[in-house]
């Protein structure tokens, strides 16, 4: 099924939200999230945001939480910099932690402030903020998560209530100034940092992490990775010692393996949706610590591994695991081009399954390209948010295979000649449904949009 620029432009009102996508998109409305469908029409055509921060629907209204360079209410410093992927939980009372990545680099405009016991590495910038929020979305506190990690781009939730944060990088101690080896998960407790610390999973691997699921049954961890040259990342999981422990428990350690689809040395060759891979393979991977040569370049045997190029977001839904890779181009190594793809792994079947292709309809100029945080909304619709070029949005997908803008960036940081916007990411409601959640990257905003929501 496939949607054209055209349509969407008449339908929603977007003036760049061209995308379009083949395949089988009801596959990726599972278990609960299912139950209900959005209309064929979307939430109406954006409207443009007097204050120029955020274009959503009629209806609907936004509350700027936190923005960077404000200061933390926690007294430790200003807000950071690079606003990324982020999770709710549920707190007492009806309360809402948010716990929020900041992507910084050595060179990042403002770094995570460092505070003792949970900091990781005194010359990391990255890490992670919380927020906790009542009822109404007025933000009641707001701290330092995790300091001194570096490159905290996504990550995922835990059963238990705890964050994932994922580091996108293979910076050793030495690099980049840099004290300690960076590439690792570390977990965050956002209601309590403290019980959490700054304390590596080195188990998990050392890798340019991304996105990470977790099998609610088998407690097992799947990892992607956005490796950015060839050869590019794998698809993993972790099997921990300690499977649905509760929090700290994959310290424990546990096995790391990488996916071997037979055949398919690289996903991006694929490019039939519908296309699916039986008898898929996990081959345990050599040195997790990645200490003489990153994983994706160890030898796997005579069989190699299966690579794609920019795995990024990833979840979990209706007894499957779903991820993106958010584009592939073959000028750059891959075995062909695209501009985004969803992938679909049912472990009881062992089936790799190509969901979903991604790609504008026309001009590969303009956006619709390039999937990156994706997640599914309580009332049965699926947001992604874009990281191409051009105007950014949050684009929703119904059941019906309808692709329609939900938000778009007002904040240009270009000039009038050559307007440019930050990508979103991070995009996540809270336990209600009641809100959405949203990040814009730079400048970092953390917004919280309430609507009429199917």
């Amino acid at each position: 099924m496939s949607a054209t620029r055209r349509q969407i432009l008449a339908r929603t009102g977007a003036s760049a939200a061209g995308i379009a996508f083949s395949g089988a998109v009801s596959e990726l409305f599972t278990g609960t999230a299912a139950a209900q469908g959005l209309g064929r029409s979307g939430y109406g055509p954006l409207v443009p945001d007097a204050d120029g921060l955020l274009d959503l629907p009629k209806g609907f209204r936004y509350k700027v939480l936190s923005r960077e360079g404000d200061q933390l209410r926690s007294g430790e410093g200003e807000v950071p910099s690079n606003h990324d992927g982020m999770a709710a939980f549920a707190g007492h009372r009806g309360r809402v932690h948010l716990v929020r990545n900041h992507e910084n680099r050595v060179d990042g405009r403002i770094a995570v402030p460092a505070v003792p016991g949970l900091t990781y590495d005194p010359m990391g910038k990255g890490g992670c903020t919380s927020l906790e929020l009542d009822g109404r979305n007025n933000v009641l506190g707001e701290r330092v998560a995790i300091a001194g990690t570096a490159v905290n781009c996504a990550g995922g939730p835990t059963p238990w209530g705890t964050w994932l944060t994922c580091e996108e990088t293979e910076d050793r101690a030495g690099t980049n100034g840099y004290t300690k080896d960076h590439g690792f998960i570390f977990e965050v407790d956002g209601a309590d940092p403290r019980r959490t610390g700054a304390i590596p999973l080195t188990a998990m691997g050392r890798f340019a992490h991304e996105a990470i699921a977790v099998d609610p049954d088998s407690g097992i961890v799947y990892e992607t990775e956005d490796a950015f040259e060839k050869p590019f990342g794998l698809f993993y999981r972790f099997l921990p010692h300690k499977p649905r422990g509760g929090t700290g428990s994959l310290r424990a350690g546990g096995a790391l393996e990488a996916m071997r689809a037979p055949g398919v040395p690289d996903l991006s060759a694929v490019q039939e949706p519908g296309k699916s891979f039986d008898r898929v393979e996990w081959v345990p991977v050599p040195d997790p610590l990645a200490r003489e040569t990153p994983i994706r370049l160890q030898d796997f045997g005579p069989k190699g591994i299966t690579h794609a190029q920019k795995l990024e977001g990833c979840y979990w839904g209706g007894g499957s695991v779903y991820f993106v890779s958010s584009f592939a181009h073959s000028a750059e190594g891959s075995a062909a081009d695209h501009f985004g793809q969803v992938w679909k792994y049912e472990p009881r079947r062992r089936r790799l399954t190509l969901v979903v292709v991604f790609g504008p309809d026309t001009d590969i100029q303009l956006p619709g390209e390039s999937p990156d945080n994706i997640c599914l909304a309580p009332s049965g619709g699926l947001m992604v948010c874009e990281d191409g070029g051009g105007a950014q949005h949050v684009l929703g997908v119904t059941r019906q295979g309808e692709v329609y803008a939900m938000a778009r960036g007002a904040q240009n940081i270009g000039s009038a000649e050559e307007p440019e916007w930050g990508e979103f990411a991070g995009v996540t409601f809270a336990p209600d449904g009641g809100t959405m959640y949203l990040n814009c990257y730079t400048p970092g905003t953390t917004f919280a949009v309430t609507g009429p929501w199917s």
